[in-house]
Formats: structure tokens, C-alpha cells, sequence
């Protein structure tokens, strides 16, 4: 899967979070029990809310610090408290070691902007509780999805902004050394566009990459929304989940042979092909007239067959028919994902094979069971729907 994050009003952590599980609903249980795993109190309030601005529509996810008697040191905290207390919270392992990342990330810019090692750095605004949690529940989304991330132009914004150094321009220091090498741009909107939260998940995920060119279905769209109102448009994060093309079918390797025949009887040649159809490692068996030499009007025939079966299969070409020599080649073939079902009709089981093509799903029934229990055009278009109304059951089922 491609996940792309379009910066719109910009990033931050909880716009992060709110923008995948816009996406991806079914990951919230997971992930609010992973924060609150993480050592957050349980008199700090996190909700996910549904939010519009300007005309559109998402989620936001903010932490309520009104009560601060459990949360760390809200002066300074120092990053090695902030690994100690990540290391011993019963997390999973791959949800505790991204947010330990994430935070590295984020200490070792902090250490090169203020000269210091990486050990005695201490998080101000990042210490705090809003700060942790987004930070976990961004690393359990990402444990939870197997993707590849890109973001676009991020917007640059301007002016400064107040920390517990002080005023820093915008971005902040630790925010430029996170996105080095990530594109910018100035869309003329004022302010922290870009927080340090938000910098050092995109670092993480390395979503400074080139854009994919390829065809690809979009799956899911998600938005989340940040806390400020940005003049003329939205502080919005949006997030557009991406499968491949290709993803829709699948790729193997075969066996194909070829030969010529024009010294068998058009009889005993078709039954010689019906054998060979019927070989367990037989996929396909096609028949051609062609003119061959001295002006013979011959067949052609096309046999694929399993790679690791070629030479019982060579063996059965030679046996069946009066060619004197196979040509054969190992080619790759692409197929359209498949499933199978089946129907009740007159009295008989009819197979139904449903086919995930790129402008959709397509159902059709076998042609040999069709023909033993349809009359008129009337029963097969019965079966028809009969098939589709199974195929639509089935992936209910299987979602």
C-alpha cells in the first residue's frame, strides 16, 4: 500500500493521527489503548471528534491536560526519561521501538541546534503529556500499516513562534534539521505550519520520496484537522491510501511449448489434445491452422504447462501426437486475481468464476455446467444474477 499525506494546512501530530484514522477507522481501539499503555494517567481525557472547516469534513484528536499532577515535569523532560519510561511501558515491540525512534529523531536535532549530546537533551513542549501520546499513537498506526509514505510540498509559513527558548523562527530550528532534503513551499499563510511532532514522524517514515508514476486505485481518503484557523482555508492534513495496479493480479512463471503438425487426421489430433488438456499439469492447450512447409496446411499447437512438471509434460506432447520436436520456453505471465463460487439452478450446482479487474469485479459462470441445465436466454440471464447476487455475498462475507 502508498500512503500519501497532503499537507494542506500543514502537519502536526494529532493532525497525523486524525488523518489515518479518518482512513482507518477500525484502528482507534488499538490505538488509545497503546497511549494509554504508554504510561499516560487516566484522569488525562483523549477524545477523536468528528470536525468541519471550510466545507469540509474529518476528524481531530486532542489530549486534555486540565489535570497535570500525573503527567511529567511540564519545565523540562529529559529524553533519556522519556526512552526509560517507553522502554518499560507494556507495549507491543514494534509500537515501542517507532516511538523511541520518532523521539531519537527528534533529540538528535535538538542536541545538534543546541550543542549538546543526544542523553542530556530535555523536550519542553514534546515532554509534555499531548506530546506522548501523539507520538505513541502515531507509531501504533504506522506498526498497524504496511506502507510506503510520501508527502507533498510542505507550506513553509513565516514569523516566529514562542517556546521555552524563547522566540524561534518559524520553522523551528529542530524542524529544519528534521526536514532536510523534504520540498517546501510558500503559500503566503503565516505561522508554525510544520511542528516539530509532525517533522519527526515524516522523517521517520522517509515521505521524501519521488512520487510513484504508475496507475494505482485509490482505497481510502482521510482528513485531520489541526487546532488553528488558518485565513481562506482549511488546516487540514489529507491522507489518500493507494494500491497498486499491479496489486490486483498476480505473477508467475510458466512453460510454454510449440509445435507443428500435418500428418495426423483431424480426428485422432483432437482427441490427442483433449489427453493432453485433460494432464494434471497441463494449464491451457490452443490449436492453430497455419501453412507449414512444401505449403501443407498444418496446426500450430500452443501447450502451457507447470515449470516444475515441463518434462512429464514434454514426454506426453511426444506420446499423444506425431510431432518429431517441441520447441519450448520459460515466460511470465500476469493473472487477474480470481475467486470462485457457485449457484443453485435447475436442480444443478453451476460454478461461477469472479474476476477483480481494474474497472471492477466481472462474474461469469461456466460455460459446461451452464449447458446442462439452461434452456432459453431467460435461465441464463436468472443464473447471471443468481452469480452476481453470490458474488457480492461473498465479499460481504470475506470483508
Amino acid at each position: 500500500m502508498h500512503i500519501h499525506l497532503d499537507a494542506i494546512g500543514g502537519i502536526a501530530g494529532d493532525m497525523f493521527i486524525a488523518a489515518v484514522l479518518d482512513a482507518f477507522p477500525d484502528l482507534r481501539d488499538g490505538m488509545l489503548d497503546a497511549i494509554y499503555a504508554a504510561g499516560l494517567p487516566a484522569d488525562v481525557e483523549v477524545s477523536i471528534r468528528e470536525h468541519s472547516n471550510h466545507a469540509l469534513t474529518g476528524l481531530r484528536f486532542a489530549v486534555d491536560e486540565k489535570q497535570h499532577r500525573n503527567a511529567p515535569e511540564h519545565s523540562h523532560t529529559r529524553f533519556s526519561d522519556i526512552r526509560k519510561m517507553l522502554e518499560e511501558a507494556p507495549l507491543d515491540s514494534a509500537v515501542k521501538a517507532i516511538a523511541i525512534a520518532i523521539f531519537t529523531r527528534v533529540a538528535q536535532a535538538e542536541a545538534k541546534v543546541h550543542g549538546l549530546s543526544v542523553d542530556t537533551v530535555s523536550f519542553h513542549e514534546l515532554g509534555e503529556w499531548d506530546s506522548i501520546a501523539d507520538i505513541v499513537g502515531a507509531a501504533f498506526l504506522i506498526s498497524r500499516l504496511n506502507a510506503r509514505w510520501t508527502v507533498s510540498s510542505l507550506p513553509q509559513g513565516s514569523g516566529r513562534v514562542k517556546t521555552a527558548h524563547g522566540y524561534l523562527p518559524v520553522p523551528t530550528p529542530a524542524t529544519v534539521m528534521l526536514l532536510q532534503g523534504f520540498d517546501f513551499h510558500d503559500d503566503g499563510v503565516a505561522g508554525e505550519r510544520v511542528t516539530p511532532t509532525g517533522a519527526a514522524i515524516l522523517n521517520y517514515l522517509e515521505a521524501n520520496q519521488p512520487r510513484d508514476r504508475k496507475a494505482r486505485r485509490l482505497l481510502r481518503n482521510g482528513s485531520g484537522f489541526g487546532t488553528r484557523k488558518l485565513p481562506g482555508m482549511s488546516n487540514v492534513l489529507r491522507l489518500l491510501a493507494f494500491e497498486a495496479a499491479e496489486a490486483m493480479t498476480e505473477t508467475d512463471r510458466v512453460a510454454e511449448l510449440a509445435f507443428e503438425i500435418d500428418d495426423q487426421t483431424p480426428e485422432d489430433l483432437a482427441i490427442a489434445l483433449d489427453k493432453l488438456r485433460a494432464h494434471p499439469s497441463v494449464l491451457d492447450v490452443l490449436q492453430a491452422p497455419v501453412f507449414a512447409k512444401k505449403g501443407r496446411i498444418a496446426v500450430r499447437v500452443q501447450v502451457l504447462a507447470e515449470l516444475n512438471d515441463l518434462e512429464n509434460v514434454l514426454n506426453a506432447c511426444f506420446a499423444e501426437t506425431t510431432t518429431l520436436g517441441i520447441r519450448h520456453q520459460i515466460i511470465e505471465r500476469r493473472k487477474l486475481r480470481r475467486r470462485h463460487s457457485a449457484v443453485e439452478a435447475g436442480g444443478r450446482t453451476v460454478r461461477i468464476k469472479v474476476a477483480e479487474r481494474p474497472g471492477g469485479s466481472t462474474v461469469k459462470a461456466e460455460a459446461d455446467d451452464l449447458s446442462k441445465v439452461l434452456g432459453d436466454r431467460g435461465e441464463r440471464e436468472r443464473v447471471r444474477r443468481l452469480a452476481e447476487h453470490a458474488s457480492r455475498t461473498q465479499e460481504e462475507d470475506e470483508a
